[in-house]
C-alpha cells in the first residue's frame, strides 16, 4: 500500500508542475478546465470520468471533459456534485451505488470524487467531477491533490 501511495503522491506532484506552467498560457477559466481535465484523465489510474460541472443559474451544466458521454444538466440537488455544492466541501464516495439520489449517467461508474472549484472572490463556480470503473477508487489524497489543481483554474495569470 504504501509504494501505491508513494506512486500516486508522485503522479500528483508531476501532474501538478506540468499544469503550474501551463495555466501561465492563458487566464480562460474553460480553456484552464480543459487542460486539467485532459492531464488528469490521461495521467490517473482508474479515472474514468474525468470534468467539470459549471454552476449556471442554479444548474450544473456539463463543461470540458474527457471520456464517455455525460449527463448534460444535472438534477437540481440530486447527486454526488449536488451534494458537494450544498455541503460546500469535497465528496469522495467509495461506492456510487450507496449514494442517495445518486445520478448514473453512465452505468460503468462505480466511485467518485467531486471537487468545488471556486473563482477569485471564493464563490463555487464549478464542480470537479471525477469517476471510476473501480470502487473506492478515491481517498484523502486524491481529494487534497485535486482542491488544490482545482485551485489553480481561478488563479491569476502572472505572466501578462
Amino acid at each position: 500500500m504504501t509504494d501505491k501511495r508513494s506512486r500516486k503522491s508522485k503522479r500528483y506532484s508531476r501532474i501538478s508542475e506540468q499544469l503550474s506552467g501551463l495555466m501561465r498560457e492563458t487566464d480562460d477559466s474553460l480553456a484552464r478546465m480543459a487542460t486539467v481535465a485532459a492531464l488528469l484523465h490521461h495521467k490517473m489510474d482508474g479515472f474514468f470520468w474525468t470534468g467539470f460541472y459549471l454552476l449556471r443559474d442554479n444548474k450544473l451544466v456539463v463543461g470540458p471533459y474527457q471520456g464517455p458521454v455525460a449527463c448534460q444538466e444535472l438534477k437540481y440537488g440530486t447527486g454526488v456534485c449536488w451534494a458537494a455544492v450544498k455541503r460546500d466541501e469535497t465528496i469522495v464516495v467509495e461506492d456510487v451505488n450507496k449514494f442517495p439520489g445518486h445520478i448514473a449517467c453512465d452505468s460503468r461508474s462505480k466511485s467518485e470524487i467531486a471537487v468545488p472549484v471556486r473563482n477569485e472572490n471564493n464563490a463555487i463556480v464549478a464542480i470537479l467531477d471525477v469517476d471510476s470503473a473501480r470502487y473506492a477508487n478515491f481517498d484523502h489524497e486524491d481529494a487534497g491533490e485535486l482542491e488544490k489543481i482545482a485551485a489553480m483554474i481561478f488563479l491569476q495569470n502572472t505572466s501578462h
